[in-house]
């Protein structure tokens, strides 16, 4: 099997591309990073953040989840294209794959990196920021989810495999309330999809790890 991923089962970003490897059914090996493996990981990525995917049979190693799914439509191509051909559709897909990666997903990270440091370490500031920050974005997503299916134009793609695990995290630090309800359709149908309900199943474990409030 020439395709290996290092991953964690509770990463949102490790789950971003994990969703299109299951959607095309795609072989590859799992290496979920933990004390055994971390050596291994390290040597493959020194940079230390996973996903990655290494292809042994092209020799590449490719980092970053977004770069991985783009590398999986062209040299590992399946029913799903994740990233439109057509090029108008293709930038407005990475933008919303970029809009849920910045706006929703990374200040999700930050509330939930504050919860896991000790209390003389908190940063209130920072984490009311976030919140800020999270709500502004919750409007746009509830403007834009109002009038569409899916984000990645007419059909499932990259814009959808990076709000799947945005939008389940984020209602689980600042749940979405009755103005989000389009939101929450949306991501009612994201968890609807087999690819992300066994993302989610197979995460089922790991989620006592998950830091409360």
């Amino acid at each position: 099997m020439s395709l290996r991923l290092y991953y964690h089962p509770l990463s949102s970003y490790s789950w971003k591309v994990l969703i299109p490897l299951y959607d095309n059914g795609t072989a590859f090996e799992p290496v979920i990073v933990d004390g055994t493996t971390h050596a291994a990981f390290l040597q493959a990525w020194p940079m230390g953040k996973f996903p990655v995917l290494v292809d042994d049979a092209r020799g590449e190693t490719v980092p970053e989840s977004s770069a991985i799914i783009d590398y999986l439509d062209r040299y590992q191509p399946g029913p799903v294209r994740f990233t439109p051909a057509d090029p108008d559709n293709a930038w407005r897909t990475r933008l919303w794959d970029r809009f849920f990666d910045l706006h929703i997903h990374d200040p999700t990270q930050r509330i939930v990196a504050d919860r896991n440091r000790p209390p003389a370490s908190k940063d209130p500031f920072g984490v009311e920021e976030a919140r800020r920050k999270l709500a502004n974005a919750y409007q746009v997503a509830e403007s834009e989810a109002a009038k569409r299916t899916w984000f990645s134009g007419d059909d499932f793609g990259l814009a959808d495999c990076a709000a799947a695990p945005a939008l389940f995290y984020a209602d689980k630090v600042q749940p979405f309330g009755p103005g989000q309800a389009a939101v929450r359709a949306y991501l009612d149908r994201l968890k609807a999809r087999p690819s992300f309900a066994r993302v989610l199943e197979e995460a089922e474990p790991y989620f006592k790890m998950f830091p409360r409030e």
